[in-house]
């Protein structure tokens, strides 16, 4: 996984986690529905990037890349 694709995924969840809080002090139920979506997406793609480098590493592991 590219450091660009880490830094993006972490920026879209922390995004997420910054609009739940505001949509929390505001009591703006929309906007904090829309935080959690944005990091749980940013979470989704983190872990699929990790599954994406396990198999990386598993495949350099048999063939002795």
């Amino acid at each position: 996984m590219g450091a660009d694709d880490k830094f993006a995924n972490k920026a879209e969840e922390l995004k997420g986690r910054a609009k739940q809080g505001i949509g929390d002090a505001t009591d703006d139920e929309r906007l904090r529905a829309e935080g959690e979506r944005e990091e749980a997406g940013g979470k989704l793609k983190q872990a699929g990037e990790r599954v994406k480098d396990a198999a990386h590493d598993v495949k350099r592991a048999v063939t002795g890349e």
